[in-house]
């Protein structure tokens, strides 16, 4: 799906998505990404929602994020707490939601000028 935001070319905007691949700023990048609206596009190394463990978030941690938004692929699930734990210790907000909907949620909360985090696993 294309997006077309308003773009900033200084921000790190989501301009499509589709099967297996994330648009950043009309660059494509496959499987999955860590997106901050400033710094580099980064690779995730985690390939699948079931592969997802408590290190994983803990190492969101040292982004500096306000929000995480967790974009969980092709539909929406909720992790489990025990994944998410270091979050919840840590005061971090987390929202899991499908990769579209994080795609697009993304967008606004970082026009917004929030610092917000999104976590995509492919679809």
């Amino acid at each position: 799906m294309k997006l077309h935001p308003d773009q900033t070319n200084a921000l790190n905007t989501v301009t499509a998505y589709g099967s297996g691949y994330f648009e950043i700023n009309r660059v494509r990048h496959e499987g999955s990404l860590l997106l901050m609206p400033e710094g580099e596009v980064r690779h995730w190394s985690v390939n699948s929602y079931e592969a997802l463990t408590p290190d994983d978030f803990k190492a969101l941690l040292g982004l500096g994020a306000e929000v995480i938004l967790l974009g969980t692929g092709d539909r929406h699930r909720i992790p489990h707490p025990r994944l998410t734990a270091a979050l919840i210790q840590a005061g971090t907000g987390l929202e899991a939601m499908d990769s579209s909907a994080a795609c697009r949620t993304y967008n606004i909360l970082m026009g917004e000028g929030r610092r917000v985090l999104a976590a995509l696993l492919p679809y």
